[in-house]
Protein backbone atom coordinates (compact mmCIF):
# COMPACT_ATOMS: atom_id res chain seq x y z
CA UNK A 1 0.00 0.00 0.00
CA UNK A 2 2.83 2.46 0.91
CA UNK A 3 4.10 2.22 -3.07
CA UNK A 4 0.61 3.14 -4.12
CA UNK A 5 0.24 6.36 -1.88
CA UNK A 6 4.05 7.38 -2.31
CA UNK A 7 3.74 9.19 -5.87
CA UNK A 8 -0.11 10.29 -4.73
CA UNK A 9 1.51 11.94 -1.65
CA UNK A 10 4.41 13.27 -4.24
CA UNK A 11 2.05 14.86 -6.81
CA UNK A 12 -0.19 16.42 -3.66
CA UNK A 13 3.11 17.54 -1.64
CA UNK A 14 4.12 18.93 -5.75
CA UNK A 15 0.93 20.67 -6.37
CA UNK A 16 -0.01 22.56 -3.00
CA UNK A 17 3.79 24.07 -3.54
CA UNK A 18 2.95 25.12 -6.88
CA UNK A 19 -0.02 26.85 -5.95
CA UNK A 20 1.61 28.46 -2.66
CA UNK A 21 4.23 29.88 -5.13
CA UNK A 22 1.81 30.53 -7.87
CA UNK A 23 -0.04 32.64 -4.94
CA UNK A 24 3.08 34.48 -3.48
CA UNK A 25 4.96 35.52 -6.86
CA UNK A 26 1.52 37.07 -8.29
CA UNK A 27 0.32 38.74 -5.03
CA UNK A 28 4.10 40.53 -4.63
CA UNK A 29 4.14 41.55 -8.32
CA UNK A 30 0.63 43.02 -7.84
CA UNK A 31 1.77 45.04 -4.93
CA UNK A 32 0.79 48.44 -6.89
CA UNK A 33 -2.61 46.46 -7.83
CA UNK A 34 -3.34 47.99 -11.40
CA UNK A 35 -7.10 47.55 -10.72
CA UNK A 36 -6.57 50.77 -8.39
CA UNK A 37 -6.82 53.81 -10.29
CA UNK A 38 -3.73 56.28 -10.22
CA UNK A 39 -4.23 59.20 -7.69
CA UNK A 40 -3.55 61.87 -9.73
CA UNK A 41 -2.17 65.16 -7.97
CA UNK A 42 -2.95 68.82 -8.79
CA UNK A 43 -0.26 70.57 -10.46
CA UNK A 44 1.21 72.62 -7.60
CA UNK A 45 0.26 76.28 -9.56
CA UNK A 46 -3.46 75.26 -9.26
CA UNK A 47 -3.53 73.86 -6.14
CA UNK A 48 -1.90 77.31 -4.71
CA UNK A 49 -4.62 79.31 -6.08
CA UNK A 50 -7.71 77.31 -3.87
Amino acid sequence: MLKRLEPVMALVVTAGLAIVSYWLFFSWANSGDSRRQPQTQLPLSRSLRS
